[in-house]
């Protein structure tokens, strides 16, 4: 039997089968429904490790009914019944096995195509040189049909695992292409293949380097210089990157018609140390972090390209070049929740390996900017107590490395991570304002413009949260100076939501905007952010912004069936409960509310939490949500996140206080 991933998700008996069209033609085994084969292909993925139940679940289902053990069960076993038709009854599988809490896939790596696959393009840089280097290479990618897991479309871990694999299928393309050009052969036909990956693939510079020697072997030495001057052209004008060295020295050798060119020199490596995601690992960061400030489909891209330059760097096993790979994304960060919480752990993880690497004696420059990512990444949002206290004392040794060394650059990064980790607790606002300061300061002194936006918008945050509204539309007006300077479309995306926020609060004085102008302009900045690639930040923002504005005018809740409320629904159901006139089930889902997450929006879910308390007439509830609001009493709750505002904070206190002395 094997087992087909790089496509569509399929299985064939070995040795062929009926040829009727029915389920099982050409040896095709029939897997059954979308489930079915997603709970096999998640199990292919693992690669022979145990993937627990609770895992399988949690990937099938974003919101698992209730019998979802059951069904995963019923699924387990059908598959079982497909690929092993004749296994005697109460005889053990030997496939698709049951180990621990969960269930691993027992198959041979030749038995399953991706497994093949990459087996092939390690081989093949393990020895580049071996005879069946270019043949077997040859072979695996000619056995992909589509893209990797094509029917399973929407999971998380199949488009983690699309992306891992696409860039894998580059470098094989790349890996093989090289080896041919050490070896003299088919010339011709690599100029034609590699013209086309070029096209496809434009910002991959070891891509141009080839075509670049294919065309110079193929006797056109003015094509071959053609080709990189069109690589410097597009990664200068539209980038503003220079051409890596790499790609510098192969002008040179071709201007020069240098010996190196030739086929009879020996072998050289096919990925030059560290340029395992395709473009050199420096250029892939480069690329992502220009690629980041611009949000949309670009931001995502920058977070694929940046772990794949990553995983690259670390199979090089170059610490140094890892460390400096890792720390190169400075991209100012403003929101204390990861719109992909996964990969932050995958940064995180990789930068505390490289920072154990280095030991406390490395390269101060490198171990600041480690540090700093470990800040950045570790948004308080989505961490436990030990995990923020890491990341915390990260942040910290990070800002104190930085000041010693007198790097402007790690130091506005480094803030940056002292910035997110100030979420530990309510009621910090000044002190943000007193970083934002710091950051505006120090990034006009050294140029250094996108930190200046950053420091900006921390300051509009801060003064947002302590109600001062005409600072913070000087603290917008100047981000979106910058902004504009620099070529940052995602700044004005946040100050319309600013502005929104500014619609709301002064919808509550006489003669000030109505209700519905604000509810308007929340809509107008929600439809802008939707786009903006900032998943972390979108879901859920439109609905508790409306529910401040109608808190703020002692409405009750909105209860829209449309309204995604995303993560915050846990602190906003007991008040729609009450909204549909359900006083049990709010009660019931009140005790179910958990304290909320330490990020840019926790003093707004702590009020939620006060008036739901104070409604139902519950006062252990209320006098927990008052001890967490005392201490940012004097800010204005969701402020903030300089996005929304549901009114000041020591209403909701004043509430909740009363309620729980009875």
């Amino acid at each position: 039997m094997r087992i087909d991933v790089l496509g569509a998700v399929q299985a064939r008996q070995d040795g062929g089968g009926r040829n009727d069209g029915g389920p099982n033609d050409g040896g095709r085994i029939d897997l059954g429904g979308p489930r079915h084969r997603e709970v096999l292909a998640r199990l292919v993925a693992a690669e022979g490790r145990m993937v627990t139940t609770g895992a399988l679940i949690a990937d099938l289902w974003p919101d698992p009914p209730a019998g979802a053990l059951g069904a995963l069960r019923t699924f387990v076993a059908a598959l079982r019944r497909a690929l092993e038709p004749g296994r005697p009854p109460r005889t053990p599988p030997r496939v698709l096995v049951t180990e621990g809490s969960g269930y691993a896939l027992r198959l041979p790596r030749t038995a399953v195509d991706v497994y093949r696959f990459e087996d092939a393009v390690a081989a093949a840089r393990r020895s580049p040189d071996g005879p069946d280097a270019v043949r077997d290479l040859g072979d695996v990618l000619a056995s992909w049909r589509g893209p990797a897991y094509a029917d399973v479309p929407d999971a998380g871990w199949a488009q983690r695992e699309r992306t891992r694999l696409d860039e894998l299928r580059l470098q094989a393309v790349e890996l093989r292409a090289g080896l041919l050009l050490d070896s003299g052969d088919d010339e011709a036909g690599l100029v034609a293949g590699l013209g086309a990956h070029v096209a496809e693939h434009p910002w991959r510079e070891p891509a141009w380097g080839l075509l670049a020697r294919a065309l110079y072997r193929a006797g056109r030495q003015a094509d071959a210089l053609a080709a990189l001057r069109r690589a410097r052209a597009m990664l200068v004008d539209q980038l503003g990157l220079d051409p890596g060295p790499e790609l510098r020295r192969l002008e040179s050798d071709i201007l020069n018609r240098s010996a190196a060119l030739e086929p009879s020199r020996p072998p050289a490596q096919p990925l030059p140390a560290g340029a395992g995601a395709g473009l050199g690992p420096r250029t892939t960061v480069d690329l992502a972090r220009t690629l980041a400030l611009a949000g949309g489909d670009a931001l995502l891209f920058s977070r694929r390209n940046r772990l794949a330059a990553i995983e690259a760097a670390e199979r090089t096993g170059d610490i140094t070049l890892t460390a400096r790979i890792i720390g190169a994304y400075d991209v100012p960060a403003i929101w204390s929740r990861a719109d992909d919480p996964e990969q932050s752990a995958a940064v995180v993880s990789a930068a505390r390996r490289t920072l154990a690497a280095l030991g406390p004696t490395g390269p101060a420059d490198l171990r600041a900017r480690l540090l700093a990512t470990v800040a950045v990444e570790s948004r308080s949002g989505d961490l436990s107590d030990g995990e923020l206290a890491d990341a915390h004392r990260a942040a910290r040794e990070a800002e104190a490395l930085a000041r010693e060394l007198g790097d402007p650059g790690v130091l506005a990064f480094a803030l940056n991570g002292v910035f997110l980790q100030t979420f530990a607790r309510p009621g910090l606002a000044a002190r943000r304002d007193m970083i934002g300061a710091e950051l505006v300061t120090l990034s006009t002194r050294h140029r250094l413009p996108t930190f200046a936006i950053l420091g900006s918008l921390v300051r509009l945050q801060s003064v947002s949260a302590l109600g001062d509204l005409a600072a913070g539309e000087a603290h917008a007006r100047e981000a979106e100076r910058i902004a504009a300077e620099n070529e940052s479309p995602l700044v004005p995306v946040l100050t319309a939501w600013f502005r929104a926020r500014v619609l709301a609060a002064r919808s509550t004085e006489p003669g000030g905007p109505t209700p519905a102008t604000a509810a308007a302009a929340y809509r107008a900045a929600d439809n802008a952010l939707a786009a903006a690639g900032m998943p972390g930040l979108h879901r859920g923002l439109l609905p508790l912004s409306l529910l401040g504005l109608r808190l703020l005018h002692d409405r009750p809740a909105p209860t829209d069936p449309a309204l995604d409320w995303g993560p915050y629904l846990p602190w906003a159901l007991p008040l729609l409960l009450l909204a549909q006139n359900r006083p049990a089930a709010a009660r019931k889902a009140l005790a179910a509310t958990p304290p909320p997450p330490r990020d840019h929006l926790q003093e707004a879910l702590w009020s939620l939490t006060a008036r739901a308390a104070t409604d139902l007439k519950a006062p252990l509830t209320a006098a927990h949500a008052a001890e967490a609001l005392r201490a940012c009493r004097a800010e204005h709750a969701g402020a903030a996140s300089g996005l929304l505002t549901l009114g000041p904070v020591s209403r909701y206190l004043a509430e909740a206080e009363a309620c729980a002395a009875g």
